[in-house]
């Protein structure tokens, strides 16, 4: 697609306005000064659609349909849950205007590969709300693996592992039939891909530790990347630990002149030939976030910038709806090495 003009405004519709649909309405307010302009928000529920609508000074709906053709969008910022992002993505690729779509991206492989193929069917810029991998703490890992100073990586840990108690903002997760993985292994799984490269086999078991979760509370994944590279990749719900890092990505990532590990609190130490030293890698409070969400609001915006920008460049997003099947790839691979326990290999979308 082409650049747009710099001098126009983005005319941004959010649909979806429940418990972290707030964290994209702030994320957007706080980017007006880069050219967005919230100009309506959509919740089937009344009250939340009103309730946005007033709390950001725009307009309000209840029908995403009547939004997308009333408000003359350029970008629709979909924020529901996964099971509505298929038929939501068609309206807007339909219409011709570009979509970000909350991870996970669908609730099957066979989905998204839809919402990506209708997407280029209508020419529409896609893009996938995969925000860990625009954490500032994540970012300034990735920087210096780029700058070479341990050298290409070859062997990584990274984890997610909390006890937080999740299931109070979203009750659902209780009855989901795939949870740990697909909720947030799915971002631990991206950041293997960001850091380490594209993967070629995936080992996984996956454990129901909390009796009232319907699904895998737990997992434990091995990678081996296309580089040769191997990575343990976890997550959890059911961890039992002080401090509780959440909602922190806890690293480390070895090469052979050094290795980079992220500690909770977001404090990395890089090793190098010898040498260490150590950083405070987070960022503070934002005026509208809280701890400890704040390491997660600030993605938000971090990736809200990401796609506005891009989109305004006319170019495609970092997290592009192709490039996160490759991580719902690994999602899937997960799921099936755990039912058989062996090897797989990730699906392609060809």
């Amino acid at each position: 697609m082409e650049a747009l003009d710099s001098r126009r405004r983005t005319r941004v519709g959010l649909v979806g306005c429940g418990f972290y649909a707030q964290n994209h309405l702030h994320a957007w307010r706080d980017l007006a000064g880069e050219g967005a302009d919230l100009v309506g928000v959509c919740d089937r529920d009344p009250a939340k659609a009103r309730a946005a609508g007033e709390g950001f000074g725009t307009e309000w709906f209840t029908d995403a349909r009547v939004m997308l053709d009333a408000q003359r969008l350029d970008l629709v910022d979909i924020t529901t849950r996964m099971d509505s992002h298929e038929a939501l993505a068609a309206l807007a690729a339909e219409r011709g205007l570009a979509a970000v779509v909350q991870k996970p991206f669908a609730p099957t492989w066979e989905e998204c590969v839809s919402i990506v193929r209708t997407a280029k069917k209508h020419k529409s810029w896609l893009a996938v709300h995969e925000n860990f991998r625009f954490a500032t703490s994540m970012q300034r890992v990735k920087r210096v693996i780029e700058t070479g100073t341990i050298g290409e990586p070859s062997w990584a840990r990274i984890a997610f592992r909390t006890g937080y108690d999740v299931y109070k903002g979203q009750p659902y997760f209780y009855n989901e039939e795939r949870l740990a993985i697909l909720d947030v292994g799915i971002h631990v799984l991206d950041l293997a891909r960001v850091f380490l490269g594209e993967v070629e086999r995936v080992y996984c078991e996956t454990q129901r530790r909390n009796p009232k979760v319907r699904a895998e509370d737990t997992a434990t994944m091995t990678l081996r990347h296309t580089s040769g590279a191997v990575s343990v990749v976890e997550c959890t719900y059911e961890a039992r630990r002080i401090p509780d890092a959440f909602p922190e990505t806890l690293l480390e990532i070895e090469g052979p002149l050094g290795s980079i590990v992220v500690k909770a609190g977001e404090q990395m130490v890089v090793t190098t030939q010898g040498l260490f030293f150590e950083e405070h890698i987070g960022s503070p409070l934002l005026s509208w976030t809280t701890r400890p969400w704040h390491v997660s609001q600030e993605a938000v915006r971090n990736t809200n910038r990401h796609m506005l920008q891009s989109l305004r460049a006319g170019r495609a997003a970092d997290t592009s709806g192709e490039d996160n099947l490759k991580t719902y790839a690994l999602v899937e691979a997960a799921y099936d090495s755990a039912k058989t326990h062996t090897g797989v290999r990730p699906k392609t979308s060809e």
